[in-house]
């Protein structure tokens, strides 16, 4: 096929030469002139004439244009746009076509799947070094903190419970039970910690707080038992809070004031101290070296407490 083209366009001088154009390429312009014109197109495709007519209308406006499209490229573009030639179709829906997509709308769902992956790598990680390195090190650590307990202890009762605690973090091991385990460790790590402390106990001796109280046993109406209120006082001078269980209750609290039994005598003997000029001058009643699970008690008492009065 072949394009004619007029040597002057209408407006422009004779001297002024228009450029050839591809014969696929006006071809393809026909195309898109006829989709734009959708009403002329379907009109004449419609008519007996429609052919003709067709071809009429479009020599108008392509000579508008200053083009002269011979009947070839007319015929051809009218079968094109029949055929829908020069038409865009989607590949067929294939999983080479899917990855294809997948591929190129990589700039969206890329950095969602590093994050991804950057997330599942610190989940990971996490995972390793909170949970899974700190369970294959249980059997060393047991060892080395009853070791420790062992160091510290000056009496025969905390190397008792320490021995009986290792071996039940042992047998838990040995079961694959590593709560267990765990719950051996944090028990040895606790007795650790009461034989470090060294503080003396007290009687508090304030203003605006009690120094002691008594109670009337619920399964003894006609007694009575008398407790000081005292707390733990370090090297430093500051209180801590030490474990001391409830004989009311039978449950181990971490306090920083109790309610430690003492007979009436003692109560009495303490409570006139008080009455004397306001103030506990013999206010000591224990210590509680380092190595021992047991304070040493200046007065008598069965070490019996309650935590709440």
């Amino acid at each position: 096929m072949s394009a004619a083209v007029s040597d002057a366009a209408p407006g422009t001088s004779p001297g002024a030469a228009k450029p050839p154009l591809d014969d696929v390429m006006l071809a393809m312009d026909v195309v898109d002139t006829l989709r734009r014109k959708e009403r002329l197109v379907q009109h004449e495709l419609d008519s007996g004439e429609r052919e003709q007519a067709l071809k009429a209308r479009l020599r108008k406006i392509y000579a508008a244009q200053g083009l002269e499209v011979s009947d070839a490229i007319l015929d051809e573009a009218v079968r094109a746009l029949e055929e829908d030639r020069f038409v865009y179709k989607p590949p067929e829906p294939t999983l080479g076509v899917a990855l294809a997509r997948i591929y190129v709308a990589r700039g969206g769902w890329g950095k969602w799947l590093l994050g991804g992956l950057v997330a599942l790598v610190l989940l990971v990680v996490a995972w390793q070094m909170l949970v899974v390195a700190p369970r294959a090190a249980l059997p060393e650590r047991l060892q080395a903190m009853h070791s420790e307990v062992e160091e510290l202890a000056v009496e025969p009762n905390a190397v008792t419970r320490a021995d009986r605690l290792f071996a039940a973090g042992g047998r838990a091991l040995r079961d694959g039970d590593t709560a267990a385990a765990e719950q051996a460790l944090k028990s040895l790590d606790t007795l650790r910690g009461q034989l470090e402390a060294d503080y003396d106990i007290r009687i508090i001796n304030r203003p605006s707080e009690r120094s002691g109280v008594w109670r009337i046993p619920p399964n003894n109406p006609d007694a009575r038992n008398y407790y000081l209120i005292v707390e733990a006082v370090g090297p430093r001078g500051h209180v801590l809070k030490v474990p001391i269980t409830n004989e009311e209750t039978g449950k181990t609290e971490r306090v920083d004031a109790w309610g430690l039994r003492v007979d009436k005598a003692t109560f009495d003997a303490v409570a006139a101290d008080k009455r004397d000029d306001g103030i506990i001058q013999a206010d000591l009643v224990g210590h509680k070296a380092v190595g021992r699970l047991m304070p040493d008690y200046r007065l008598r008492t069965t070490g019996a407490a309650i935590t709440d009065w």
